[in-house]
């Protein structure tokens, strides 16, 4: 039987089911970002940024999830065939997803909030969420939004790093890095 929380050597489903949801939203984000400011038809941008706008504040909720789970459940330990200088800059590349993870949507709510459009943000047309305190202006919504640009370019940097990585360990080193977040721990292990 699969597991939900993680062992000494295999995530577990509840890990897992974060890494990939979370992964597919982040890059999906990236991808929905770059078509919603080139799209032409006002209709279709403004559905297109309502739609970018729910999808970060689940973003938001999820990642927060990850991280609560992730500080109540230990990482499985890396493989021995893992070297000193990785297993050092293995949580810093973590920690650093993290941050973007949160940091990224945080600043797109700002950037709506300082808006001087005042188009209410409705995630996925159920409700309306408040704006954050922040005063109105030109300037600090072209502010946010030269923040909000760079913190997604650098993240999907990042993710690309990260995939990069996985997939040397799994391809070149052979090791169970990758494995680990596909087949969930059994609980015996």
């Amino acid at each position: 039987m699969q597991s939900l929380t993680n062992t000494p050597t295999r995530y577990g489903w509840a890990m897992i089911v974060l890494h990939w949801l979370i992964g597919i939203i982040f890059i999906g984000q990236f991808v929905l970002g770059v078509v919603m400011v080139r799209t032409t038809s006002q209709r279709a941008s403004f559905e297109l940024i309502q739609l970018h706008k729910s999808f970060g504040f689940l973003l938001l909720g999820l990642i927060i999830l990850r991280i609560a789970w992730r500080l109540g459940n230990a990482a499985p330990a890396l493989p021995a065939s893992v070297g000193t200088l990785e297993r050092r800059s293995a949580p810093l590349a973590h920690f650093a997803l993290y941050a973007f993870q949160i940091t990224l949507p945080l600043s797109g709510w700002a950037l709506v909030s300082v808006s001087t459009l005042e188009i209410p943000t409705m995630p996925f047309n159920l409700f309306v969420l408040p704006n954050l305190p922040l005063a109105e202006s030109d300037a600090a919504e072209s502010f946010w939004t030269s923040v909000h640009w760079y913190l997604a370019y650098a993240g999907i940097g990042l993710v690309a790093l990260h995939i990069a990585a996985a997939l040397r360990h799994h391809f070149l080193l052979r090791d169970s890095v990758l494995t680990r977040m596909i087949t969930p721990s059994s609980g015996r292990e």
